[in-house]
């Protein structure tokens, strides 16, 4: 505390009676005085007298302001002049308050505490804004505030530069500037985010978004804020923080490869190219096979180290690839999400150029990758998207990759596609059926067809193999092939398979309950992989059997012989369990798959069903004819007890032949397609219309070299 009075008595006064008070006080005479101490020492308020001679009050405080606002250094002027022009200059000079002489000291106290409050608090304040500075400067995201009323946009001043505000701009900045630089296809998104936050309708502001700089290239942000609403809840500000996430953004952060979203951009900049300056480019999208496997066989980290070897083997690839060195633009390769991988190869003029790169690319990811010590394999299927179809944005060419990629996968693994406009519209056509099969279960369009299965040496029908069709609404009866794979892949398969199997069943206790004998009718019914494997299938098969009132021989379930190598143990279990409960079981298109003959002794089935493609090439000649394999099977299977069917059989020297080489049983068109519920009714009342191949068995000497069993 500092007292200037030239007047010894009233500040000597003055100073004891604050020092009673506990202000430790220092007293000066005069002006010049009180300036010298002023700029030797710290004070947290002067009283100062005005009329003091040599240098009045006045004088005294404009040279305090001349380097001491009143926030850091409070003045109390004092005077015996009370009137208001003396007052309002003291004021107008930077003066704090004004007391009047004499003074009343309670007054004169209040007044002080009440200034030096007030510097304290200005001081806090003045040190949070200093602290705040110097985070805003070292900082590497910016600040930003957005004054609602005014529209005022302010950036912190590193950012402004940035982005390419000059100090003049930043000034005056609105944030119709700030929205100007936001790329056109990010722009109308973050307006309805920041309009979202505004309502109340989100709790934070948080969108990423790309933002113009000063080069005329675009960045990507991360744009995190809150409202400050007033008492009636309206936001009247926005403020928070903006962070370049460029890197990241372009960047996988496992592999080290570009980012979907830098490829996207790569990807936008060479459709650019292609409309200016009709420089063509290629896409091809990578899906690598067997990554699962390692996950779950050796953990997360193992996946994650295969990720990466993937990746720098298609680096190495990248850089061997000879396509686009017209121009020498960069190949961009990225991984998108866990096992997809893209190349983008610019200036791919040759399409061969882009087969070539896909078939290394199979074939380097093809080696042996090494694994904690241990040899793992992977394979690829790609989809290639060529500029000359015409692209208007980089989602299309990403679209008609994946259609491409789709058809790749269908072909098996390890194949490449090449996008055609066809693709698109089967794709499209594909997807309608989707849509309009979810639905078709519950609105009773499913359908079982039955074709007859004969015993071929009584010429008797003894079966039926119940074959699923969609009665569709608009497009007619439609056969399994156009909707069975799709039913596979959208996981409608195994709901399918039970409402055929349940079916089956009803139409069997049907058929009892009108009259007909069908005790030794035994109808099939075809099980996916898929609904193999369900561990409830066993009791689905029961508990059907038992609602019914079914014998479990007059059902067999047909399974293939992939579905059943799939897990031979578990695929043993299944059969031995279906068997128990008194279900024959068919191993189906036997011979068509990878199993052998030996197979059979570790497979416990009933019965077994030669695939029609043997079937039909039993006159062929040379290597192609079938009749030594057709031979092998029937005694294998005549000694294990084992029944057997032929499928496919659509002539009567077929018919003849197989009746000499003791097969049991057939099925095909010779003697019936597949028929409706109401047309198998009539067969079991009134037989099949007998044709041709009811004459009996044909010669099985037959002369010629087609009809030669030498």
């Amino acid at each position: 505390m500092l007292v200037v009075d030239d007047d010894q008595p009233n500040r000597e006064l003055l100073a004891r009676r604050l020092d009673q008070r506990g202000y430790a006080v220092t007293q000066a005479s005069s002006g010049p005085e009180a300036l010298s101490l002023v700029g030797q020492h710290e004070f947290d308020v002067v009283l100062l007298d005005v009329e003091m001679p040599s240098m009045n009050g006045y004088e005294v405080l404009q040279r305090i302001r001349q380097d001491r606002s009143p926030g850091v250094l409070p003045v109390i002027m004092v005077t015996g002049r009370d009137g208001s022009a003396d007052i309002a200059e003291a004021l107008a000079l930077g003066a704090n308050d004004f007391i009047g002489k004499p003074i009343d000291f309670q007054v004169t106290l209040a007044r002080m505490d009440t200034q030096v409050q007030r510097k304290r608090i200005e001081s806090q304040v003045r040190e949070r804004e200093a602290r705040y500075a110097a985070v805003v400067a070292g900082a590497t995201d910016a600040i930003w505030d957005w004054t609602l009323v005014t529209n005022e946009f302010y950036a912190s001043e590193g950012w402004s530069e940035r982005f390419g505000w000059e100090p003049r701009d930043a000034a005056s900045a609105t944030a119709e500037m700030w929205l100007g630089q936001i790329h056109e296809d990010d722009r109308a998104r973050v307006r309805r985010e920041v309009d979202a936050h505004i309502a109340g309708m989100s709790r934070h502001l948080q969108v990423e978004y790309r933002l113009r700089d000063a080069a005329r290239m675009y960045r990507w942000v991360l744009m995190r804020g809150l409202a400050v609403r007033d008492a009636q809840g309206r936001a009247i500000r926005l403020a928070g923080s903006l962070a370049d996430i460029t890197e990241s953004k372009e960047s996988d952060t496992l592999t080290s490869l570009s980012s979907r979203v830098h490829l996207m951009e790569r990807m936008g900049q060479c459709i650019e190219r292609l409309r200016r300056r009709n420089l063509p480019f290629a896409v091809i999208l990578m899906e690598v096979h067997g990554l699962r496997a390692v996950n779950d066989a050796r953990g997360r980290s193992a996946g994650d180290r295969l990720l990466v070897a993937i990746a720098r083997r298609l680096e190495n690839e990248v850089q061997m690839a000879g396509v686009g060195g017209h121009t020498g633009l960069k190949h961009t390769l990225a991984r998108l999400d866990g096992d997809e991988f893209a190349m983008l190869l610019p200036d791919a003029r040759d399409p061969r150029d882009v087969s070539h790169v896909a078939h290394e690319i199979r074939r380097v990811l093809a080696e042996a990758f090494r694994l904690d010590q241990a040899d793992v394999y992977v394979s690829v299927s790609m989809g290639i998207v060529a500029s000359a179809t015409g692209y208007q944005t980089a989602d299309d060419v990403m679209r008609d990759a994946g259609t491409a990629l789709s058809k790749a996968k269908a072909q098996g693994k390890s194949h490449h596609e090449v996008f055609e406009r066809d693709m698109r519209h089967r794709m499209l056509a594909r997807q309608q059926v989707e849509v309009e099969l979810r639905p078709a279960l519950e609105r009773g369009e499913l359908r079982l067809h039955y074709q007859p299965i004969l015993r071929l040496d009584r010429e008797a029908v003894v079966g039926f193999e119940a074959l699923l069709r969609w009665a569709h609404p608009e497009r007619g009866l439609l056969q399994p092939d156009e909707f069975v794979s799709l039913a596979e892949e959208v996981g409608l398969i195994v709901p399918m398979g039970r409402w055929a199997l349940r079916e089956a069943c009803r139409q069997l206790a049907a058929w009892r309950a009108s009259g007909l004998h069908v005790d030794h009718l035994r109808v099939s019914v075809n099980l996916s992989a898929r609904e193999f494997q369900q561990s409830d299938l066993v009791e689905c098969v029961s508990d059907l059997l038992q609602e019914y009132g079914v014998h479990g021989r007059q059902l067999e379930v047909e399974i293939t012989e992939r579905a059943a190598m799939s897990d031979e143990a578990h695929s043993i279990k299944q059969v031995s369990q279906l068997r128990n409960a008194g279900v024959s079981v068919c191993l189906d298109d036997f011979g068509a798959g990878h199993s052998s003959l030996a197979y059979l002794h570790r497979f416990p089935v009933d019965r077994l069903k030669i695939d029609r493609s043997f079937v039909s090439r039993l006159f062929d000649a040379g290597e192609s004819d079938s009749r030594p394999i057709v031979r092998a099977v029937l005694a294998m299977a005549r000694d294990m007890g084992i029944d057997v069917v032929a499928e496919g059989v659509e002539g009567v020297e077929q018919f003849d032949l197989l009746c000499g080489l003791s097969c049991q049983m057939g099925q095909g068109f010779l003697f019936s397609k597949p028929v409706d519920a109401a047309a198998a009714t009539e067969i079991l009342c009134n037989g099949l219309q007998w044709a041709s191949w009811q004459m009996g068995q044909r010669s099985l000497l037959l002369d010629g070299p087609t009809g030669s069993m030498n």
